[in-house]
């Protein structure tokens, strides 16, 4: 089981398919589970309810990072000392999660990313592998000055510390390469561990791996 000071913030749309065998697997590690219920269409926010955890719901579709933002500043009011980021889509492993908090429990970071690259164990399809990830990791790079091998991973830990600095303002997927702005202006230690992705039918769809692409255009040209 994690420590009892450890959150698991999860942004959920429309992941009925996924929800239900994501938070059997974390309630393995821990209660301390906030799902993040961004106005949902389907039985998505029915099904939280059932596993009597905490829900946090917006009333109209605001985007991954402002789900992201909502659920951290939750666990912050709760006393959370590690914040973790899992997805709902059911390709997160919640056994890496210890890998991925390990280093903020041994204070060699203030946040941890999770990436698909350090090892062989993700199967990454080619076409999102080479024209979504890697122009995305170019891209980061380029506006941030910070290179990640992974820089779209949803899977990350913050310390209190990175997650009390780090203020999530793009609401949708654009909200990676704020967070890597927000490290470097905070001076934060961050290191990378290599997580397992799992693909399956529901996951991201080319069209979602392109519209990490736009966002991240677009939140550079109408920077808030």
């Amino acid at each position: 089981m994690l420590n009892k000071n450890s959150w698991v913030v999860v942004p959920a749309h429309n992941e009925q398919e996924n929800i239900f065998g994501v938070l059997k697997s974390l309630l393995e590690l821990t209660p301390n589970i906030v799902i993040v219920d961004d106005a949902s269409k389907d039985n998505t926010k029915n099904i939280v309810k059932s596993s009597k955890i905490f829900l946090l719901e917006h009333l109209v579709n605001r985007g991954q990072g402002a789900a992201l933002q909502t659920g951290t500043e939750f666990a912050l009011k709760q006393g959370a000392e590690i914040i973790v980021h899992f997805d709902a889509d059911g390709q997160m492993q919640a056994k890496d999660i210890y890998r991925v908090i390990a280093p903020l429990i041994n204070r060699e970071a203030d946040i941890v990313f999770g990436s698909r690259f350090l090892d062989k164990k993700s199967k990454i399809p080619a076409f999102k592998k080479y024209f979504i990830l890697k122009p995305a990791t170019w891209f980061n790079w380029f506006f941030t000055g910070i290179k990640l091998s992974d820089a779209h991973n949803g899977f990350r830990a913050l310390s209190r510390k990175a997650a009390q600095a780090i203020k999530i303002r793009q609401d949708g997927m654009a909200h990676a390469t704020e967070i890597l702005e927000q490290v470097r202006l905070h001076d934060l230690k961050y290191q990378e561990v290599p997580v397992e992705i799992v693909y399956n039918q529901y996951g991201q769809r080319f069209a979602s791996g392109f519209k990490i692409l736009s966002d991240l255009f677009f939140a550079k040209i109408f920077k808030r």
